[in-house]
């Protein structure tokens, strides 16, 4: 068994002095043939960078806004974003490292940003959006709670910061949870 899934990793702030190490752990969960390691590659519907530093270090800047990093002997294993909008909180930029996927790692990152919002902000409820043709990660998803909503917004074809779409029907569903105590 892993280990990271026995004893949990550690969690912090990311800092500026992280962002080389955050994109290449985001744009290898993703995106190219390192990204196929893990089940949460894209590299079949998307090619290209998943984040750049600067898009990352907005994220860490950003008043409302954590990026949390989950280490285990100082290796870095897994990221998510979570950022206060009112009433809720927007969960985003969530990645495991391909080689750590599916032995509860994302499980625990999730929960963690979860009892943050809710602790930090007082949010009852958690969103995200998912490319609406990523059945397995929405019923990833929805075993941990999100319920979908049916509501589309298009993808950004012709703006390369989020990549080159190798197919004509993407765009991003949102889901939802309620966040209790």
């Amino acid at each position: 068994m892993d280990t990271v899934a026995t004893t949990g990793p550690t969690f912090r702030d990311a800092t500026a002095a992280d962002v080389d190490a955050l994109v290449e752990l985001v744009q290898s969960a993703y995106r190219g043939d390192a990204s196929r390691a893990g089940w949460t590659t894209e590299a079949d519907i998307l090619e290209g960078r998943r984040t750049d530093p600067e898009g990352v270090l907005e994220v860490i800047t950003s008043p409302d806004s954590r990026l949390l990093a989950a280490e285990r002997d100082g290796e870095l294993l897994a990221c998510c974003q979570i950022e206060h909008r009112g009433a809720y909180a927007y969960f985003g930029m969530f990645a495991v490292r391909p080689t750590r996927q599916g032995g509860g790692l994302g499980k625990t990152v999730i929960a963690e940003a979860e009892r943050l919002a809710r602790e930090t902000w007082g949010v009852a409820e958690m969103h995200m959006t998912v490319i609406s043709v990523r059945e397995d990660l929405i019923a990833w998803y929805e075993r941990r709670g999100y319920r979908r909503t049916g509501r589309m917004t298009p993808f950004p074809y012709g703006d390369e910061r989020f990549g080159i779409p190798q197919r004509d029907d993407l765009e991003f569903e949102l889901l939802v949870k309620e966040l209790t105590a």
